[in-house]
């Protein structure tokens, strides 16, 4: 039977209702998975290439056939704005056939959730946190809730495999399902996966199943894309060329920036007149700051502000403000937003993304660039790289323009391999032990030792930890009052323990800085990390405030608005690499090719980025004499292989080097001075790689790598431990040490 034909009558009325002439190839894949299979589904597309729909059609049909008795089926979402998306199209959706949809996160209304306790039906849409607290909270009413739950659909399935969160993700379906007593199937959902069996294997653990992925032939989709180069300072600039290799002007100039603009910034803003754009920054700090740069051109040209802000530490208000003024199709407004909005939510019809200097994946790069592209429009990305004028005596390395390499290549490696990051899956997540550990205690109440190691060891994402290291774990929350020791020999929660858990901010396993809400009047803005003396200024919801009164003890700032420029702060914010982005960096200097979306002053500048190269000979010998005993290493490694680099060299090979005084600017380059000649240096490094020696070792005496949110609560030697052998890419490190030598050698 066509897939068409097989679902209910209301999921075609709905298809017809939106006018859609043909089922897309997607959808027709994941149609045929979920009706004529038990298996888990993966379902990977472009984005709006229609997922969502493509999971919940035969879902529905299904339901519609027969209804569960429970909730049926659980939608995961990464973010608020997302599940609130989802939650309007999915209720046009279900609406005729009388499917309740339910959404559960923070900002929804008690009302909204005491109805789903009541009538536990239809479609529930949660967050990772809020499931969490959900299993703490109501324990007792999961077998009610989910008795007869036979799906689990995670949407951005990628951005759940970059760290504890999608380990969270899935050590909760796991218990959910256990105190349910279902083994629901699991469809992941996601347009940027770098390994997709790798992604199955991880979607399926625990539930005795396979995973289907339907192979789904992209069609050939043209891009608008280009690159342009600006120096911040205008001062002393270069002159500048025609240059017949680079992208004519995409269009003229739509509106005038001030007279002493910043050169990058005045081009967003010359660009962005009339159209509905989003700006993709790398941080809340520069979010916040590009947003203050374009208002104040804004005033300066005695125009109304056409410029929006949205990022994770605004409030939900500001929030929904400018995702509700993205979504309107007669409002031509800019957001300026970080990744935040780089996920599915639909924010209507968007005519070109911005994206400030590279980001740091070929994930995020095409989940942004595919936030525009929606409703028969191209998508067009201008990547605007912004960097310092190098200082006349300015040393080697720091003349080269590591954004716009970095963005070329990432860019490439994609359009020539269609490669995307692989998920890490090795690390071993002490952190997430804990949080588990205390959660699972918490809502089971008394547990003997054995029973709750039963419970939390079983879990598939912890396969790497053994009995050993959790026995420790146990016995330092024990000793620190994490957990206490009944009369009886069980455990329970211990007065320290409570404090934490009774926090709403232990629902959520990524690391999130000590926050300040910052209040105005009877508005709330957002939150901040560290607040400045009363009377300092602050930055937030892209304009400058004065803080009037700071309440340390209720975490509350109060301010008022100023005109002004400060920086914010929000705590800090470091991005992952991968080794073969550095490795096509390296290709890109040298490499001779022209890359069609290089504007004019990019195509210069990357000319001479390759004529340094060539002269100083970067991308054919990784160390460069910078003058006297002063060295450069040009490692070419992504940010854990280079990570380890550091600490081999500090404290492996530093002795033996007469190594001094190394700075790092990961993870592209390192200085130091040494006594050694280059060939010395590379016969003991590759010497000292080859010897045996244990990952900890590249551990400082004495230190204790808190990197996860929860490590400060867990023994040192775990948290040790956990860096060396899961943090830290020492093998890969030692191949690029070993290889150094051979090349040497001939």
């Amino acid at each position: 039977m066509d897939i068409f034909e097989r679902y209910a009558p209301f999921v075609q009325d709905f298809i017809y209702r939106n006018n859609w002439t043909s089922l897309r190839a997607i959808q027709a894949a994941a149609g045929e998975a979920v009706f004529n299979t038990d298996e888990n589904v993966l379902l990977s597309a472009s984005t709006a290439s229609g997922k969502t729909e493509a999971a919940f059609f035969p879902i529905l049909t299904l339901f519609s056939e027969d209804m569960p008795r429970s909730v049926g089926a659980v939608y995961i979402g990464p973010l608020k704005a997302l599940i609130n998306d989802q939650f309007i199209r999915l209720n046009e959706l279900c609406e005729e056939a009388d499917i309740p949809v339910w959404h559960w996160h923070g900002d929804v209304a008690q009302s909204h959730k005491d109805k789903m306790l009541k009538h536990p039906s239809g479609i529930l849409q949660i967050t990772p946190e809020s499931l969490e607290a959900m299993l703490l909270r109501k324990h007792a009413m999961i077998p009610r809730l989910f008795g007869d739950l036979r799906f689990i659909v995670i949407d951005e399935v990628h951005s759940l495999m970059r760290g504890d969160r999608g380990g969270q993700t899935l050590c909760l379906i796991e218990r959910l399902s256990k105190l349910a007593g279902v083994n629901p199937r699991r469809i992941g959902l996601s347009a940027t996966i770098g390994d997709l069996e790798a992604t199955g294997e991880f979607l399926a653990a625990g539930t005795g199943r396979g995973t289907v992925i339907p192979r789904i032939e992209a069609k050939g989709t043209k891009w608008r894309l280009s690159m342009e180069h600006f120096y911040i300072s205008q001062q002393n600039l270069p002159e500048e060329k025609d240059s017949p290799e680079a992208l004519p002007v995409l269009e003229e100039k739509t509106d005038t920036a001030p007279e002493h603009a910043d050169s990058g910034m005045g081009y967003i803003f010359e660009h962005t007149r009339g159209k509905k754009c989003l700006v993709f920054v790398n941080s809340r700090e520069e979010c916040e700051a590009v947003t203050t740069t374009l208002r104040s051109y804004c005033e300066a040209n005695h125009e109304p502000d056409r410029f929006m802000i949205h990022h994770g530490n605004l409030s939900a208000a500001y929030r929904e403000t400018a995702e509700a003024a993205m979504k309107d199709e007669d409002v031509y407004l800019t957001t300026i937003t970080t990744a935040t909005l780089e996920l599915g939510i639909d924010i209507g019809r968007l005519e070109r993304a911005f994206q400030i200097d590279a980001p740091f994946t070929v994930s995020s790069f095409l989940q942004r660039m595919g936030r525009t592209g929606r409703r028969d429009l191209p998508p067009e990305m201008w990547f605007v790289i912004r960097e310092e004028l190098p200082e006349p005596r300015s040393m080697l390395p720091e003349t080269v323009p590591w954004k716009l390499i970095q963005g070329i290549a990432l860019i490439q490696v994609y359009l020539e391999e269609r490669w995307v990051e692989p998920p890490k899956l090795d690390r071993l997540p002490f952190s997430l032990l804990y949080h588990q550990t205390m959660s699972t205690l918490a809502s089971c109440g008394e547990l003997t030792p054995p029973q709750l190691a039963s419970r939390v060891l079983t879990l598939k994402y912890f396969h790497r930890i053994s009995q050993d290291d959790f026995r420790v774990l146990l016995r330092h929350l024990i000793e620190n009052d994490h957990i206490q020791r009944t009369e009886e020999g069980g455990l329970i929660v211990g007065l320290a323990g409570e404090r934490i858990i009774n926090s709403f901010r232990f629902y959520a396993v990524f690391q999130e800085n000590e926050e300040y809400t910052v209040r105005w009047d009877s508005q709330e803005l957002g939150t901040i990390v560290m607040p400045p003396p009363v009377g300092e200024k602050i930055a937030i919801a892209g304009h400058v405030w004065v803080v009037e009164e700071v309440d340390h003890k209720r975490h509350l700032v109060y301010c008022e608005q100023i005109k002004g420029k400060v920086p914010a702060y929000f705590g800090d914010c470091a991005g992952d690499i991968n080794t073969k982005i550095l490795l096509r960096m390296r290709d890109v200097l040298r490499e001779e090719k022209s890359y069609p979306y290089l504007m004019k002053n990019a195509v210069q500048r990357l000319a001479q980025a390759r004529q340094s190269a060539r002269n100083s000979g970067v991308t054919e010998e990784p160390l460069v004499c910078l003058g006297g005993n002063m060295w450069c290493l040009f490692p070419w490694l992504g940010t854990y292989a280079f990570f380890a680099l550091e600490r081999f060299l500090k404290l492996r090979c530093a002795d033996r080097l007469g190594l001094r005084g190394m700075e790092s600017s990961r993870p592209y380059y390192l200085q130091f001075t040494m006594k050694v000649q280059p060939e010395d240096f590379f016969r003991i490094l590759a010497e000292e790689a080859e010897k045996e020696f244990d990952p900890l070792e590249l551990v400082y005496p004495g230190e204790v790598p808190v990197f996860e949110k929860y490590d400060e609560y867990l023994p040192a030697e775990l948290v040790r431990k956990g860096f060396a052998y899961g943090i830290l890419d020492i093998e890969t490190m030692k191949q690029r040490v070993l290889q150094w030598r051979e090349r040497s050698a001939e």
